[in-house]
């Protein structure tokens, strides 16, 4: 009895596991942006998972184990910290998150229509705490809920953490539009 329950929980975490690794491995990557970094922050995600996975509640798989994933992350990569990428909490103090539907909101539109390598470059220029925010929201789709429960803040922290990462990455995003001619000058 004890061994079927046994299998059980282990063939219940595995289908679970499976449904959701895209999704992680895809934030894996976006974090560390390099795919053997990815994929053992993503494969270490899922043991510390499996290992703990008599102590999740059964409410959002997805949510739990990204949570695992970017404390990982956090934990792993954060002393590795890029020059010129120390910012404060407090900067961009005056920065505002657009309301409306999702899909009219342009940062979302363009993240969900266009991920490459230019949008890629300008979200690597994103501090880590906003990033990781904007990532579970626009690229995952989480709701503000499911990213405090997956960063371990208050639902507020999250809000402000999006609105200031969106900010940051619609101003590297001007810049290379500028850069590229797609938007003038302003005189």
């Amino acid at each position: 009895m004890l061994f079927s329950r046994a299998n059980s929980s282990r063939d219940r975490f595995q289908r679970l596991a499976e449904t959701v690794y895209p999704s992680l491995f895809g934030t894996a990557l976006r974090l560390t942006r390099d795919r053997e970094e990815a994929e053992d922050l993503a494969q270490e995600a899922i043991v510390r998972a499996y290992e703990a996975y008599d102590r999740f509640d059964g409410e959002n798989f997805k949510a739990w184990i990204l949570r695992i994933l970017t404390n990982l992350y956090i934990n792993k990569y954060r002393r590795r910290k890029r020059v010129g990428h120390s910012i404060s909490l407090d900067d961009d103090e005056s920065s505002y998150e657009p309301v409306g539907a999702a899909e009219q909101i342009p940062d979302r539109q363009l993240l969900d229509d266009m991920l490459g390598a230019e949008v890629e470059e300008a979200l690597a220029q994103v501090p880590e705490i906003f990033r990781i925010a904007v990532l579970l929201s626009d690229l995952e789709g989480m709701s503000y809920d499911e990213i405090a429960l997956a960063t371990d803040v208050p639902v507020g922290t999250v809000r402000s953490r999006i609105a200031r990462g969106r900010t940051i990455l619609r101003r590297e995003l001007e810049r290379y539009a500028l850069k590229e001619g797609y938007l003038k000058q302003e005189s």
